[in-house]
Formats: structure tokens, sequence, C-alpha cells
């Protein structure tokens, strides 16, 4: 198994759109040996959108990964004293976790989980799903890009002529993106093209 014996504490942020697209991965991750914890975010945790209930996401991601959620500052703070992951993944990444990750704040169990991780001196890798990607987060992106121990999974404009800003990661390269981190390297390419290979000028 790829994954045999790798404890991974999976983050997951508000962008509720993409949830859907993560926990296939997580299945994914645990097929291939790896031991998955899930972290949430408030908006996670407490908000209700037209992609699904709060509950019913809570409810789903205890049954993938057979352990009970991390909610809180203090809840993830023993990432770091106690080493509880080889690597964390923070996917669906926001644009609003991006922000904070690259200025140091620290107000939600994902980014206490991130920032133990770091201390620790262990990856962190990023699925962004951010509609300014390629707006006022660029600069974030640039910085969490050039911070040790930082990776993210390879992303692209997933609707360029709609929202041009807009970057979402490829999830289904999550898994690999781990291999890659755990070896303390970027998963190449990092900046994907369009998935058509049709390009028009608007």
């Amino acid at each position: 198994m790829r994954l045999n014996g790798v404890r991974v504490g999976m983050a997951l942020t508000g962008s509720h759109c993409t949830l859907e697209k993560v926990l296939p991965q997580m299945e994914k991750i645990i097929g291939e040996g790896g031991q998955v914890s899930a972290i949430i975010s408030p908006s996670v945790d407490h908000t209700d959108t037209r992609f699904g209930e709060s509950t019913t996401w809570k409810q789903r991601l205890v049954q993938v990964t057979g352990s009970k959620l991390i909610n809180s500052i203090t809840g993830a703070e023993p990432v770091g004293p106690k080493k509880l992951f080889h690597v964390v993944v923070v996917a669906p990444c926001t644009g609003n976790t991006l922000a904070k990750l690259a200025t140091g704040i620290t107000d939600t169990a994902v980014l206490m989980a991130a920032k133990a991780q770091l201390r620790n001196q262990l990856p962190v890798i990023l699925g962004i799903s951010t509609n300014d990607g390629l707006g006022l987060n660029a600069k974030n992106i640039g910085t969490l890009l050039n911070t040790k121990n930082m990776y993210m999974i390879p992303f692209r404009q997933d609707n360029p002529y709609s929202k041009p800003n807009s970057l979402v990661a490829e999830m289904d390269l999550m898994l690999p993106a781990i291999e890659a981190a755990l070896k303390g390297k970027q998963l190449q390419p990092l900046l994907l093209g369009p998935k058509s290979s049709e390009f028009t000028i608007v």
C-alpha cells in the first residue's frame, strides 16, 4: 500500500461546493493504508448551504474516517506536541484560510493544526479553492509557496472566462501530492492548463 501507516490530518474549510470532491480522495488515502482524521473549520462545522447541511457533512466525515472530528483550537493544539500526523492536508483551502496562513493568524482548528504541523517541520499540503487566487490572494499563494514544508496540490483556473481570478486544485492529484510531500518534494507540474485544449479570446 502506498501510504501504509501514514497518519493524515485532513483539514476542510468552507469552500462548500468543493467538499464533495474531497471525500473520495479521503477514501483513496484510507484504501492505500493511510489513517485519516478530519479537522474542520467553523464554516464546515456550522453552516448549512445548498451543497448540504453541516450535520450531514459531519456525519459523512465521521463515517469515512471512523474517528472523532477535530473542530476546535484546543482540540487541534495536540497536533504539535503529540506529533499526531505525518502530513496535514488543507483541502478545500479557501482564500480566507490562505490569507490567514500567510500572515500567521490562528483562529480556527484548521489553522492551529497547520501551524502545529509546521512547528514540527512536517509537511502541510494546500488544496486551494478560491475566487481570488489570481487577485488579492495571489501574493499569499506566493508567500506560502516559499514557506518551508508547505506544498500545494496542482491547481488551475476553473472558469477563466466568467471568473478569471478563480483557482481550484485538482483534487484527484491529492494522493500523489501527499507521496511527493512526504519525500520533501512539490508535485509537478504545479500550474495545470485548461481541461480543454481550446483557447478563447473574450
